[in-house]
């Protein structure tokens, strides 16, 4: 019996990767969208609100993927909850580190499956520099996160809100790789947040860990993308990832990867901690940000327009 499921979010996360990962997957069925908005072209129903979608088809569904902008995820995963409904949380999972935790325990209260979607820790080379880097010590570390927002986030305005993470929405992938390939726990000690004159959330980042390890994150890049990890052991090994980890590279050779997409391997997931009645939270790459933010150094650059 497939897991019947709806989008609450219909943007373009959930349009280009979210529908065509449940499509692809035997083991899940669209059922239903939340967009407020737009319509969307699915073939399925729509509706303009989560309480609404609840109402109509209640004994309908088995999940929700919530893919609306963070600062909503906990009135969206409480409603899904009290309806008996498996919960997936697109990244990040909240707005806050005391949202993601009452979500949790909502969860665990409603003995249902909750999911905190990385999807860049399921990029085809992560689980090989995990593999290369355990039991280490790690010498250095080395993020790179460019790429131009105007390209990935075009006319969102909610990102540049209270709550909208800024450039900390994509930087939130790297650090969600590298929490998840590193033997050892990240522990911020330094950042500089770039704010446009204009906006409440940052468009660039510079951060440094313990260890001396560094993340920087710019939204500024506009010559295509730069999302690179570089990692080495004390041991010599030398890893790195590239194009947000759909390569990696070991000591310098090009290794081999699976072919499976960050999107599939996460509904595989899914379905598996379904079918098992288990779930899965991982709170590290939302703790780092709010360690950003707690110990950052605002620094004010030139105002950002679409």
């Amino acid at each position: 019996m497939s897991i019947r499921i709806a989008i609450v979010g219909y943007g373009k996360i959930a349009k280009d990767r979210h529908v065509p990962s449940i499509a692809a997957d035997p083991r899940f069925e669209l059922a239903a969208v939340v967009s407020p908005r737009a319509p969307a072209d699915e073939g399925v129903p729509v509706f303009p609100d989560t309480a609404a979608m609840l109402s109509a088809m209640a004994g309908k569904l088995d999940a929700v993927a919530v893919c609306t902008p963070p600062t909503v995820r906990l009135e969206v995963a409480a409603a899904a909850f009290d309806a008996g409904l498996a919960v997936l949380l697109e990244k990040p999972p909240a707005a806050t580190l005391g949202e993601i935790e009452e979500i949790e325990r909502l969860g665990r209260a409603a003995e249902r499956t909750l999911f905190t979607a990385w999807h860049s820790q399921h990029a085809p080379g992560v689980a090989g520099a995990r593999a290369a880097l355990a039991g280490k010590t790690i010498r250095s570390l080395d993020i790179f996160w460019h790429e131009d927002v105007r390209k990935w986030h075009p006319g969102q305005e909610w990102i540049w809100a209270p709550g909208g993470f800024g450039v900390f929405d994509p930087g939130i992938n790297a650090l969600s790789i590298a929490t998840r390939i590193l033997p050892e726990r990240l522990f911020l000690r330094e950042a500089a947040l770039a704010f446009p004159a204009n906006r409440q959330t940052p468009i660039a980042a510079r951060i440094g860990f313990a260890g001396g390890f560094e993340a920087d994150l710019d939204w500024r890049y506009s010559d295509g993308e730069r999302w690179t990890i570089r990692a080495e052991a004390e041991d010599g090994t030398a890893v790195e990832l590239l194009y947000g980890g759909a390569q990696l590279n070991l000591d310098g050779a090009a290794q081999e990867v699976g072919s499976i997409g960050e999107y599939p391997a996460l509904y595989a997931r899914f379905a598996e901690l379904i079918e098992a009645g288990e779930s899965e939270v991982d709170r590290e790459p939302l703790r780092l940000v709010a360690d950003a933010f707690l110990a950052g150094r605002r620094e004010t650059v030139e105002p950002f327009d679409w």
